[in-house]
């Protein structure tokens, strides 16, 4: 049978792990405590240690973690945020739920993250808070960023959706900035069931406020002091998770040997870039992208189709920057706008880099790219 390679290989984990997970399920759904309560608790001491963060706040998504960031931060009409254009949707999307007006940044043509040499320029007085994002499991460029944010009081959140376990210099990304945002979304290095995220802070009570707007903005019971949202964390969820988290640590380092091992097999190959490693901490590869240096998107869409010709899953991480979305054209951007997100968005394709893979479905998608290039 021809090898075939999944983007993601979901089954394959699930089997791995089949009778814990199935006995964790059993034991909560037995106890009829099902939204908040022990296991969320639970879930959220342990990931808050291995965070190093004093507060590990379960929600229902990676992108209510964005918004709750925001409204604990009271941040809404009048208010800008900065961001980076390339990068997933929900990033941009919590800013406009809030209320506020999104202001798009250029990345790094090395990292995917936002420039911090580019930062300054975004900023006006009405900017209350830049969202850094650690896109594809690599930090961004802390310290400029909070270097430049807290000499001008702007608060900077850490958008860690992609990133659980990844490091800046020593220290885990998460905690760095006033709130950190991660997502459990089934493609995630650490993924859940279904939708789950977390907001992670070093401030009481900024950890307060998420506490309370996850919940209705009740406390006690029936009493509400604000309009919050039904953003809880379930509790079959953090079964789950904690079940798997037992697993985060030699799940990203087998991304890691996968993506060396990808690296050293396409250094041959002088029309493929892969993606670099700009030495910040540790990078832990929720996806690998590389791009085809003398290529435009439909040389990039027909490298996609031939792989998917030979059974290999690739996705486009992303096709559209930010700033070119029909729905943010009343900003004004126009294309050439962003030159190197553009760039990007035009050439990347992620490739499979899941944990389980093994050695002949990597050389399978590796042969398969050397052989469409002589081609």
């Amino acid at each position: 049978m021809p090898t075939k390679v999944p983007l993601l290989d979901l089954q394959a984990q699930y089997e791995s792990l089949r009778p814990a997970l199935l006995e964790a399920i059993d034991r909560r759904l037995a106890s009829g405590a099902w939204i908040l309560g022990p296991a969320v608790e639970e879930f959220e001491r342990t990931l808050g240690v291995d965070l190093r963060v004093s507060h590990a706040i379960g929600v229902a998504s990676g992108t209510d973690a964005l918004l709750l960031a925001l409204k604990a931060l009271r941040i809404g009409p009048g208010d800008e945020v900065v961001l980076p254009t390339y990068t997933f949707f929900a990033t941009a999307g919590a800013v406009v739920n809030a209320g506020a007006r999104p202001v798009f940044a250029e990345m790094e043509d090395d990292s995917f993250n936002l420039d911090p040499a580019r930062l300054e320029e975004c900023l006006t007085p009405r900017t209350r808070a830049v969202i850094a994002v650690h896109l594809f499991g690599q930090s961004a460029r802390l310290d400029p960023i909070l270097s430049l944010c807290r000499a001008r009081g702007i608060a900077v959140i850490e958008d860690a959706a992609q990133a659980i376990g990844a490091t800046y210099g020593e220290t885990p990304v998460g905690g760095l900035g006033a709130l950190g945002c991660f997502s459990f979304y089934p493609t995630k290095n650490l993924g859940g069931a279904g939708d789950g995220g977390l907001v992670t802070t070093q401030d009481d009570e900024l950890a307060d406020r998420v506490r309370l707007l996850r919940n209705h903005g009740m406390r006690p019971r029936y009493v509400h002091h604000e309009v919050g949202y039904n953003s809880r964390l379930d509790a079959l969820q953090a079964t789950i998770l904690s079940v798997k988290l037992a697993h985060l640590e030699s799940w990203n380092a087998a991304r890691a040997r996968h993506a060396e091992r990808y690296s050293r097999l396409f250094a041959p190959m002088e029309r493929i870039r892969p993606p670099s490693e700009i030495g910040l901490g540790r990078h832990v590869w929720n996806q690998y992208v590389i791009r085809l240096r003398d290529g435009n998107a439909e040389r990039r869409d027909a490298l996609r189709s031939h792989l998917a010709e030979h059974g290999i899953g690739a996705e486009i991480y992303y096709p559209i920057p930010l700033h070119l979305q029909p729905c943010f054209a009343s900003l004004g951007h126009r294309e050439g706008a962003f030159p190197l997100s553009e760039a990007a968005a035009a050439t990347s394709l992620a490739l499979p880099v899941f944990p389980e893979m093994t050695d002949e479905q990597q050389d399978h998608v590796v042969e398969s790219i050397g052989a469409w290039l002589r081609a």
